[in-house]
């Protein structure tokens, strides 16, 4: 299935969410001397234009996935689309959004690339897609989706996944990749929220300290698009219509592998080692997400604490990358201590504030 792109050292390829977390680590790894695929044009294509990184090679095109159009007239000449443009909700947003941005949105990048000749898509997904409320231990990419999604968010990343594989074909050639838990220099996510509690002077933790996740470091997610990117231009149909998760890391309690990132950029964490038990977290966090539905039609609020983020944080979710490094090679191009030091470096110098 599917040809070979002609001349695959000069590659034109779009970002959607370039901007964001994920997306300016694609940049700098797509931009790096030793990228698997050289690029003569990186196109932007989010709200925001990003002024972090500069290249010649770079274009900033500032458009919204729900609007087609816009999206149509951006995939010109393009080669590669990595689709990593989403919301990100932990229980905050409006379904509809959710759903329009990662859903409607996913299928405004289909329907481009279908018109525009795109001939390479990478979804970047989450690991949510798949995510039950309860225990997931060593799973791999035949779990299947659960009959009911734990939240819209997670609903609509399983919807988005389905639409993605739906539409490899010939001409389309696609796949999905789904991070762990994604961490590294300007995570908007997970370690700000820490380091705020930390600064505030009573630092907690959710669970008893037992449960286990994934992560991986945002340069090392990065990495495995492009190479996944190089066998799809390859023409490899190995690659095209698969799911792969992609982690680089043993699994380990949320906040113990977060604790030392925090600990190490210089914050306190006080008292060392409080821990709120499941059942006396999640009726605090239904609060929350009911304080925050009450005044949402006056201000929106960035709801850290909700029933997802407990239950997330205090279930195991385990699995293995094992497919990606079979099927396109995949291996962490930066080590555990090399993705810790570089947090560290960047979150050490950030004022908060």
């Amino acid at each position: 299935m599917g040809s070979e792109i002609s001349n695959p050292e000069e590659q034109v390829v779009l970002i959607t969410g370039g901007s964001g977390f994920l997306g300016l680590a694609l940049v700098e790894e797509f931009l790096a001397e030793e990228a698997p695929i050289q690029v003569k044009e990186i196109r932007i294509f989010d709200l925001v234009e990003q002024n972090e990184v500069s290249d010649s090679r770079l274009k900033f095109i500032q458009g919204d996935v729900r609007d087609l159009s816009s999206l149509v007239d951006a995939f010109e000449g393009v080669d590669l689309v990595i689709h990593s443009a989403a919301v990100i909700d932990w229980g905050a947003k409006d379904e509809e959004e959710v759903m329009g941005v990662n859903v409607g949105g996913t299928k405004n990048v289909i329907e481009a690339c279908n018109q525009s000749g795109v001939g390479r898509l990478i979804l970047t997904s989450s690991l949510d897609s798949v995510y039950t409320g309860t225990s997931l231990i060593d799973i791999d990419e035949s779990q299947p989706y659960p009959a009911k999604s734990a939240t819209s968010y997670c609903k609509s990343k399983t919807l988005a996944e389905k639409a993605i594989i739906s539409a490899n074909d010939e001409k389309l050639m696609t796949c999905v990749l789904r991070p762990a838990s994604i961490f590294g220099e300007r995570d908007p996510y997970h370690i700000p929220p820490l380091i705020e509690m930390s600064e505030g002077g009573f630092y907690t933790r959710l669970g008893n300290g037992k449960s286990v996740c994934q992560h991986i470091y945002v340069r090392n997610m990065a990495w495995s698009h492009l190479l996944a990117g190089k066998e799809l231009l390859e023409g490899n149909s190995k690659v095209s219509g698969q799911i792969y998760f992609i982690t680089d890391g043993e699994p380990v309690n949320f906040f113990t592998f977060f604790d030392r990132i925090v600990r190490e950029s210089g914050y306190k964490i006080w008292p060392s080692n409080l821990w709120l038990p499941k059942w006396f977290a999640l009726p605090i966090a239904a609060l929350s997400e009911l304080g925050a539905w009450v005044i949402r039609p006056f201000m929106r609020v960035n709801l850290k604490f909700s029933r997802f983020a407990v239950n997330y944080t205090c279930t195991d979710y385990t699995f293995t990358s094992e497919k990606a490094r079979k099927d396109f090679g995949f291996i962490p191009k930066y080590s555990g201590e090399e993705a810790i030091k570089r947090t560290v470096g960047y979150f050490a110098k950030l004022d908060t504030n």
